[in-house]
């Protein structure tokens, strides 16, 4: 594995931390793996609205884990924190209302780290939330779309499914 100066810690945020973001965290972790990159980056996931912390991930996002053989785990879901400003090197929201949510949060983003993970992308965009679309396959397919190039950003020439 090549050695990179430090690691990158990275914040998935949607709304109730249990469809979008938990799908971004556990396909980040893997596309990471896939590159050889664990010791590379951190990432971890949490929500602006979270009505009840500690739920589960949705089922249809466990569902379309398992289709992708993305591995995953039993996690709960937790709001985004003041601390996490200071924790993460990106705050990465899955629509322009998280990146907002989370800037009133912390009064600003002085360090440029907050933004939507499709920025990342050829096609910046917001990813639909699933829990009203009922559609995990395009959510999924957004998030890996962002992931990938987060990835190629934070580390250029890594490649792409080395497994």
């Amino acid at each position: 594995m090549k050695e990179y100066e430090s690691m990158k810690n990275v914040l998935f945020v949607c709304s109730g931390n249990i469809c979008r973001s938990p799908m971004a965290e556990f396909v980040f972790r893997e596309l990471a793996r896939r590159r050889g990159l664990e010791g590379a980056v951190g990432c971890e996931s949490a929500g602006t609205n979270v009505f009840a912390p500690n739920s589960p991930v949705h089922n249809g996002a466990v569902r379309q884990l398992r289709r992708e053989n993305i591995p995953y785990f039993a996690r709960g879901s937790r709001p985004v924190t003041a601390e996490d400003y200071r924790q993460f090197d990106y705050l990465l929201g899955m629509e322009r209302s998280h990146a907002a949510a989370m800037k009133n949060l912390f009064g600003g983003d002085p360090q440029g780290k907050i933004c939507r993970l499709l920025d990342f992308s050829k096609h910046p965009r917001d990813i639909d939330d699933p829990w009203y679309t009922g559609d995990f396959a395009t959510a999924y397919r957004d998030i890996a779309e962002g992931c990938e190039a987060l990835l190629d950003r934070l580390f250029p020439g890594s490649g792409r499914n080395r497994q």
